[in-house]
């Protein structure tokens, strides 16, 4: 990863697809740490027309623990597009993440209805039919579970359906699997301290039609952070 913090995958005069570093947030927020949207239309402006601000924005998110994939979109058409692709389900997000704990099945479904707190930033699983309460499914297959100093962990691949606030976190949490790393939802981690530890989850490939082009494009990485570390050295 370069020192930018984000690598560039693809760039066009529609969209443009990066790799974001964990840690690094998407957009500008309190913290007032450099974020990636700002980071991007520096970039752009560096190659373009410095007097003028480039049209960029994100068309989906990425918690700011969490490292991987994104795309962007460069105009407003284009984002309408790839709006309506992940409203649709065309837009395809998958994951790679270690979970602390043994899954009973080697490959499933989660459904859940999720509520978000705006003063926690957390959110929870919640009876359907709860006031404000969205949809949540993801599918999952193992790919690796061992046994490790600290525990058994499981690697999986996650196919994510619905991009609900912490979505992937919440749903294996309340199962008892948090994801490695996880200070918000696994209490393996909740009490190890402040500093930033990498989420346990990556967001390893994306799949869409090009706003423009209708051309059906695919952007695949390796995950990357501590989790995955221990997952390799361990297993191979």
């Amino acid at each position: 990863m370069s020192k930018k913090k984000f690598t560039i995958f693809y760039k066009d005069e529609s969209i443009i697809v990066c790799e974001k570093t964990a840690g690094m947030p998407v957009q500008s927020d309190k913290s007032r740490d450099i974020d990636l949207e700002t980071s991007l239309k520096l970039d752009l402006i560096q190659g373009g027309n410095p007097d003028e601000e480039p049209y960029l924005t994100a068309v989906h998110r990425l918690d700011r623990p969490v490292g991987g994939l994104m795309v962007f979109a460069r105009t407003k058409e284009a984002a309408a597009n790839l709006s309506r692709q992940i409203q649709e389900g065309s837009f395809e997000k998958n994951y790679q993440a270690v979970l602390c704990g043994e899954l009973r099945e080697e490959a499933g479904s989660l459904e859940d209805y999720l509520i978000r707190n705006g003063k926690t930033n957390t959110s929870e699983v919640v009876d359907k039919g709860t006031p404000g309460a969205k949809y949540a499914s993801l599918d999952y297959e193992l790919i690796d579970c061992i046994e490790t100093e600290q525990g058994i962990l499981s690697w999986v691949l996650i196919d994510l359906h619905t991009g609900r606030h912490h979505q992937i976190r919440v749903q294996f949490a309340s199962r008892g699997l948090g994801l490695y790393g996880d200070r918000k939802y696994n209490p393996k981690f909740r009490e190890s301290g402040k500093g930033f530890v990498p989420l346990g989850l990556y967001a390893t490939r994306l799949s869409f039609d090009h706003p423009t082009t209708r051309e059906r494009m695919t952007f695949k990485t390796e995950p990357k952070g501590k989790a995955f570390e221990i997952m390799d050295v361990e297993a191979y």
